[in-house]
């Protein structure tokens, strides 16, 4: 096998750190996706970190990731720290959202397509729930910049697998987090198993493609 192939098992890290998140090993494990993939893209990038500007994007994204995570893990029903772990978690996307603008250029007719979707689903099904108003921009602005990050990296420039496992990335946050709303505003919880296993897998396909990128040349 080529050498630069065995980086590949760099992903089993992630991958088994969130199994055992899964089966409720606490949050050093629950961090471990976005925590691996921080790791894996400082040995895999380290001779070009200093000009890879849009790898430090990624970097931080998964480190405001952790943060936010941690805030939605202690909340016990707090409203100040939902919000703060939606605000840290709105920061992440715009290091996914500047990566994917320095590496091509939004798609603004799927963009405008999606977001009339989930304005649609947030003033329908969403907003009549809400009680404090804090709480439904916080909301409301994290879907916006959610919509935008999808939409941008769509339209990275980059080989197929490596633009589509970033795609994915961006696909699965979003559709955990569509969850998370259903569960927190609406009390559907049919759907909450899926919650976490969507939003490791995010982290693992999001440092899938940047790892598919720099082992290709």
């Amino acid at each position: 096998m080529n050498p630069k192939k065995l980086k590949y098992l760099l992903l089993f890290i992630p991958l088994i750190l969130s199994v055992l998140a899964l089966c409720g090993f606490g949050f050093f494990f629950k961090s471990g996706s976005a925590g691996a993939g921080i790791l894996i893209l400082v040995f895999t990038y380290f001779k070009k970190l200093g000009k890879a500007r849009d790898v430090w994007m990624i970097i931080g994204a998964f480190v405001f990731s952790i943060a936010g995570d941690w805030f939605l893990s202690h909340m016990n029903g707090e409203t100040k720290m939902f919000v703060t772990g939606i605000a840290l978690f709105f920061v992440a996307h715009i290091g996914y959202l500047s990566f994917a603008l320095m590496n091509g250029k939004i798609k603004w007719v799927f963009t405008g397509i999606l977001l009339t979707a989930f304005l649609l689903f947030f003033f329908l099904k969403l907003y009549p729930s809400f009680n404090e108003n804090s709480l439904m921009i916080a909301a409301l602005v994290y879907l916006l910049i959610s919509c935008f990050s999808l939409g941008a990296a769509a339209g990275i420039q980059a080989d197929l697998p490596v633009r589509l496992s970033f795609v994915l990335g961006i696909v699965l946050i979003l559709f955990s987090d569509t969850i998370i709303s259903l569960k927190e505003f609406t009390g559907y919880n049919n759907l909450n198993f899926l919650i976490l296993p969507t939003y490791y897998l995010a982290h693992i396909s999001i440092t899938f493609s940047l790892l598919k990128r720099e082992l290709k040349k």
